[in-house]
């Protein structure tokens, strides 16, 4: 289990009282070296290496172009594209897929949960050579069913406790990856995250990230 570990970030941005929206990035193309990201030529994180994130930085509404670079380079770019910020919005944008199929995923994040005394959880599915899998518990209940690759869940209510979850291919019992002690707070919300390749390095491994300005 990966926590929240960040990079170096930068805000560059003086954005007064203009509505404010944040986005943080997450790296998470298993094949690709650590790399810098700009927003239209401004450096928003630097040295950002696979499975991990920035924190959530603000920033205007704007169409954004987003590129990013290997560590220390300003020339061609493993990746390039527009990303639309609107207004009182929080998102992480990831990079997905591998150098040859490299892509940027905009995923809306959520600032709190809805329940006291709950928490709300979801899973996104950015391990790109994994089939479609179930979220389980050990016992076989399925929490989220028939995940893609790229694919994202909407956000499930659960009680405080800790859990061990299991990730399987869709309508198997095969068990790929455990994830033990999860352990939610109250009120949070969280993403896991499932990252790195199925039988080949980096392994696959679950990355537990907790959504919005509350954390």
């Amino acid at each position: 289990m990966q926590y929240n570990i960040t990079c170096e970030t930068l805000n560059i941005w003086n954005i007064g009282s203009v509505s404010r929206s944040y986005i943080r990035v997450l790296h998470a193309v298993p094949d690709a070296p650590n790399v810098d990201v700009y927003a239209d030529d401004q450096l928003i994180a630097k040295d950002l290496a696979f499975g991990k994130y920035t924190d959530y930085i603000p920033v205007p509404e704007w169409n954004y172009d987003i590129a990013v670079y290997a560590t220390g380079t300003k020339t061609n770019p493993v990746l390039e594209n527009m990303l639309m910020v609107r207004p009182d919005t929080i998102q992480t944008v990831a990079a997905v897929g591998t150098l040859n199929t490299i892509g940027l995923l905009a995923i809306p994040d959520r600032t709190a949960g809805n329940a006291p005394g709950k928490s709300m959880v979801r899973f996104s599915h950015l391990s790109p050579n994994a089939p479609a899998v179930d979220i389980t518990l050990p016992d076989g209940t399925i929490l989220f069913r028939n995940v893609s690759f790229k694919q994202l869940t909407n956000y499930l209510t659960v009680n405080l406790m800790s859990y061990t979850l299991q990730v399987r291919p869709t309508g198997t019992s095969t068990v790929v990856l455990t994830v033990p002690n999860v352990n939610l707070k109250p009120g949070m919300v969280y993403t896991i995250y499932a990252i790195g390749l199925v039988g080949k390095e980096p392994e696959l491994s679950a990355l537990l990230v907790m959504d919005g300005m509350n954390q």
